[in-house]
């Protein structure tokens, strides 16, 4: 079979096996099709798949098609943090800045500092921290990992459990699009690269300019240039950030968190965020299942997740709980936004494939974080639903 045969047969895999799971297995109240579709990434690397049947692994997945996959998987994720960036609403935080920075910075700080003492466990035993990475690099890294809220996917829940455009569903977003802020923030502070210092001091003054000069053109121009420029936007400062050393991540999330969301029409911006996630993103989570390796042992690997996934959902319950009573909550309440705020998804996944292509942790601790981004994602709605039934019955 030539390559693109190869490639099409990998595509056939990609888009029908998932789907099949999730609809005959009806597995959305504790699945959704997003979940199943990451884990079927994992089943098909090489530490299921490829340690099952290694020549096919290797037949259908081999170089070419690898490099092909990744390719659709690096611009379906910039177009996906790209719309992340762009839809957080900073404004409504700032207006109630109060409860917000209190409820955000406590999301944000326990479980970091619970995943940071995790990253400790881990500095004990080799094979967990990558070749080029400092300890406080790892330590800060795994931390930020627990404390990362995704927010394109807690949209997508809420959608889901009817209560996005609620009051409480709109508080939420709010605490997250603040940590979403501080999570760019610290991965940028990560991969600084002292050889390259200058590069990126020179990346973030010329960014600064442009944006200046970005936003006001976006003004002026008709609403259906801006969706181009936006694209051209995009690919620029992916290209420069990437050229810098932050990562065309930090790039792709900068290139949409300096646009206003209302430059867009909110129905196109919540097709374009489904269209993403239904014809390129499987892609991606196909690329971050080839990436996934058991080198420090299964078992060690599912209790590091074990672990990690503990510390990740305890760190936001315990979180929410302070700020219940710091802020007068009811407990419940505190409870249901604590499950909503720990979900991690793609954007830890993300924020993952970053450290692992920047070396600071190795393939086993990228499996571990994988496989605790998709537990959190599926305890979400079993742990709520029911609760939020409750108060809809009065």
């Amino acid at each position: 079979m030539s390559s693109s045969e190869i490639f099409l047969v990998a595509l056939l895999i990609v888009f029908s096996l998932p789907y099949l799971v999730w609809r005959l297995g009806r597995t959305d109240h504790v699945a959704p099709l997003v979940v199943v579709q990451i884990l079927t990434g994992i089943v098909l690397g090489p530490g299921v798949l490829g340690a099952a049947f290694p020549e096919l692994h290797r037949f259908v997945f081999n170089a070419p098609v690898t490099q092909a996959l990744s390719g659709v998987a690096q611009w379906a994720v910039m177009l996906f943090v790209w719309i992340a960036g762009i839809e957080l609403d900073l404004r409504q935080a700032w207006a109630h800045r109060r409860e917000s920075g209190i409820t955000a910075g406590l999301a944000l700080g326990v479980p970091l500092l619970l995943g940071a003492a995790a990253a400790v466990v881990l500095l004990l035993t080799p094979g967990w921290i990558g070749p080029r990475a400092l300890p406080w690099q790892f330590l800060l890294g795994i931390g930020m990992a627990c404390a990362v809220t995704a927010l394109p996917i807690l949209i997508l829940l809420m959608e889901k459990l009817q209560i996005l455009r609620a009051p409480l569903g709109q508080r939420i977003l709010r605490y997250a699009s603040l940590d979403d802020i501080v999570i760019w923030a610290v991965l940028a502070i990560i991969l600084t690269e002292w050889a390259r210092v200058g590069r990126q001091i020179g990346f973030l003054a010329v960014f600064g300019l442009c944006t200046l000069f970005m936003r006001r053109l976006m003004r002026a121009v008709p609403p259906v240039d801006r969706w181009y420029l936006g694209l051209i936007w995009l690919a620029a400062c992916g290209l420069a950030a990437d050229w810098a050393g932050l990562h065309y991540m930090v790039g792709a999330f900068l290139a949409g968190a300096v646009m206003d969301a209302e430059w867009f029409d909110q129905t196109q911006l919540d097709q374009l965020r489904h269209h993403v996630l239904l014809v390129v993103m499987p892609v991606f989570f196909l690329s971050t299942g080839l990436r996934t390796e058991w080198q420090a042992g299964g078992l060690a690997v599912l209790g590091a997740a074990a672990l990690l996934l503990a510390v990740s959902v305890g760190g936001k319950l315990l979180a929410m709980r302070l700020a219940g009573r710091w802020l007068g909550w009811p407990r419940e309440e505190a409870r249901v936004i604590g499950w909503l705020l720990q979900t991690k998804a793609l954007i830890m996944i993300i924020f993952a494939n970053v450290l692992l292509d920047k070396a600071i942790i190795t393939s086993a601790t990228f499996t571990a974080l994988l496989l605790m981004a998709v537990g959190s994602t599926m305890l979400t709605v079993p742990m709520v639903t029911p609760t939020l039934a409750r108060w809809a019955r009065g």
